[in-house]
């Protein structure tokens, strides 16, 4: 608890930076989020303590220290569990932009040279330009109007760690002792279980199907549509979703190779993906 009569509570951090969120405060759930009427919300940079957290290995798989960092820095966000996926990345760099200033140092290595490169981001353009994407909520197919959310940062972490454990399974079906009928039925067992999650998460982000002036949102109805969809529209909408969350994921950097590795077999130009995790987050 903040005691309002401490006479260092000047000292305290404050605001560094005000962000718009991708999604303007749509798709959170009522009490997950503050939002102001500017529609900006305050970034506060990281503490000791937050550093320390974005430090701790088990935290960091299962997503509990993103989230409580995010509520430390950005207060404004009660619950940052619900957050929609696409306005993570945009937080991430919000967070590093408040707590370590808005250019990031980036290596690279050229392919087939291996020569090593370190470049410098600006943290500013790739905010704005998740600011200039728009998420298209509506698919429309025959006479159906299929309105569709981003998933939650909760969601999207319970699957990555399911998808994780059965990629695992995966690995272990290489070891030789195992009877080959063995792998065979555990195989079948995963392959199960990563095509009932792939399912999962497209029942999860569809709310609400609308035909012949008929709303339905019954998860259960809707559950069952998505299991006897025929494959085609299974197929529109998995892609639907897919490019709307591309859409909100830092994109690659494109890199220039110098002469030198193009004369030694190296493409002009090649991109290398920029993700914000603990091994490259920190100044």
């Amino acid at each position: 608890m903040s005691d309002n009569n401490n006479p260092l509570k000047k000292y305290f951090r404050q605001p560094k930076i005000y962000i718009k969120l991708p999604s303007g405060g749509k798709f959170w759930p009522e009490g997950s989020l503050d939002m102001t009427e500017t529609g900006e919300i305050p970034v506060f940079p990281m503490t000791a303590k937050d550093e320390i957290m974005m430090k701790t290995p088990d935290a960091l798989i299962n997503g509990q220290s993103t989230v409580d960092i995010i509520q430390s820095c950005i207060p404004n966000i009660k619950d940052a569990w619900k957050t929609p996926i696409i306005d993570l990345d945009a937080i991430l760099v919000a967070l590093r932009i408040a707590s370590y200033g808005e250019h990031m140092d980036f290596e690279s290595k050229t392919p087939i040279t291996g020569t090593e490169q370190t470049f410098a981001l600006d943290l500013r353009q790739i905010l704005d330009g998740f600011l200039s994407e728009t998420f298209e909520p509506q698919v429309y197919m025959n006479d159906m109007t299929i309105n569709i959310r981003p998933i939650s940062y909760k969601e999207f972490t319970d699957t990555a760690l399911k998808t994780f454990e059965e990629q695992r399974i995966f690995r272990v079906l290489n070891d030789e002792k195992i009877p080959d009928g063995e792998k065979v039925r555990v195989f079948q067992e995963s392959f199960k279980k990563l095509t009932a999650l792939t399912v999962a998460n497209l029942e999860r982000s569809i709310e609400s199907i609308e035909i012949e002036g008929q709303i339905v949102s019954n998860k259960r109805h809707i559950e069952e549509f998505v299991d006897n969809a025929d494959k085609d529209l299974f197929r529109v909408l998995t892609d639907h979703i897919d490019e709307q969350r591309k859409k909100f994921i830092t994109k690659p950097l494109q890199i220039a190779a110098t002469p030198e590795d193009i004369e030694k077999g190296a493409p002009e130009t090649f991109e290398v993906p920029i993700s914000f995790d603990s091994s490259n987050f920190f100044a």
